[in-house]
């Protein structure tokens, strides 16, 4: 059955309520690691980037700002989890020059 205009329409105002669900999320998340930081007297920049591949968005931020270390987390995922899921900390690791500290 095709979908019709009002349909389509529909999607696109969900997909959009979506996004922007997201963007304001993403913000937040970034306002509290900046307090965070703040109150640790620990200097912080945050950036939100959309992308599709997170590993390129971070790896371009750093070079963009001229960053000198890339601080990651891993979530120690092993065997076939982590070769299914794949890893941005792996992705970022492969393809930046820059140095990275993982934490674990």
């Amino acid at each position: 059955m095709p979908e019709t205009r009002a349909s389509q329409r529909q999607a696109l105002d969900e997909l959009a309520k979506h996004n922007e669900q997201v963007k304001k999320h993403a913000a937040s998340v970034l306002s509290r690691v900046a307090d965070a930081a703040k109150q640790a007297g620990v200097p912080c920049d945050t950036t939100q980037v959309k992308n599709a591949q997170p590993y390129q968005a971070i790896i371009g931020v750093a070079s963009d700002k001229g960053c000198d270390l890339i601080v990651m987390a891993s979530h120690g995922r092993g065997g076939l989890s982590a070769v299914v899921l794949g890893s941005v900390t792996n992705k970022v690791l492969t393809h930046t020059k820059i140095p990275v500290l993982v934490y674990r």
